[in-house]
């Protein structure tokens, strides 16, 4: 297949009042990306795939698909504490259209890595749709190594990482196996690092913040691809300006989607527990102001 390159957007799941998923809503946020060049990656974490049910899931997949028509690739996320679960989901998701999947690591298990090895081995052997690690510990408390990402590679149907640990040190592990051989890419998750990821062999990035800056990830991406360092670094700046400003409020993806809903109402709230208080609802809104872009 060919490679899958180019800015993703994580996109959040709109909720409506009853915090049920606004499927009419969910498709209005895919065509604004595609028309802003950026593909789309559904059910992640800024999609709040811990809140969804399975069918909520695939649904959302199907719904990304359909609304994408082609402009541009999705990708879904079916990662699930267990191994049977995460196959089940994957198996419904890839006879939708889905370019690929990324699986997250196992949560709440404390996993060795010969058990993450045998974890996507066992994934990746009941799918036929191409499928990515994702590396998130901060979330899971499972890393998936240098050392484990490199014996995975080696699967047929592993195709690369998504790695969304936060440092340079841990995109650097992955970027050396990208590197050392054409089978297997890294997708950039911290959006801090999406141009450092570009430049030392990164294939694209999967951005939380695309769904409040679309043109300006996508910005950075044709910059970079064209050679024109000075442009690709000032939307960079410009993208941590927003994420440093966004972040300081709360967890990020209740915070990105609060900062969308502001502008785009129907983009709903995040689903229970996540809570904004007043006072940080009022300083996510000033971000929200100066930092979401329309798309024409």
């Amino acid at each position: 297949m060919p490679k899958i390159t180019g800015p993703f957007v994580a996109i959040v799941t709109p909720f409506d009042a009853q915090e049920d998923v606004d499927y009419a809503e969910l498709a209005r946020q895919v065509d604004r990306q595609a028309r802003a060049g950026n593909g789309v990656f559904c059910a992640g974490t800024n999609g709040e795939f811990f809140a969804l049910s399975f069918e909520e899931k695939v649904e959302a997949a199907r719904v990304c698909v359909e609304a994408a028509a082609g402009r541009v690739p999705v990708l879904a996320h079916i990662g699930e504490v267990s191994t049977k679960q995460t196959i089940r989901l994957g198996q419904a998701v890839q006879a939708l259209g889905v370019k690929a999947v990324s699986v997250v690591t196992p949560s709440f298990i404390a996993c060795s890595q010969d058990e993450l090895v045998a974890y996507y081995t066992a994934v990746a052997d009941a799918l036929t749709v191409p499928v990515y690690l994702y590396n998130i510990p901060a979330r899971t408390g499972n890393t998936i190594t240098p050392e484990t990402a490199a014996r995975l590679a080696s699967h047929p149907n592993i195709i690369g990482i998504k790695d969304s640990a936060g440092s340079q040190e841990s995109l650097d592990g992955y970027l050396a196996i990208a590197r050392a051989r054409d089978d297997f890419d890294v997708l950039v998750g911290p959006d801090h690092l999406i141009l450092y990821g570009l430049k030392n062999g990164a294939a694209g990035c999967i951005s939380g913040l695309g769904n409040i800056a679309p043109l300006t990830l996508n910005a950075i991406w044709r910059a970079f691809s064209a050679g024109d360092a000075a442009e690709a670094e000032k939307q960079q700046a410009h993208y941590g300006e927003l994420r440093k400003e966004l972040y300081a409020h709360g967890f990020p993806p209740t915070m990105v989607k609060r900062a969308l809903s502001i502008a785009m109402p129907a983009v709903g709230r995040s689903r229970g527990p996540a809570i904004v208080s007043d006072e940080t609802h009022a300083k996510v809104a000033i971000v929200s102001k100066k930092f979401v872009e329309a798309v024409g």
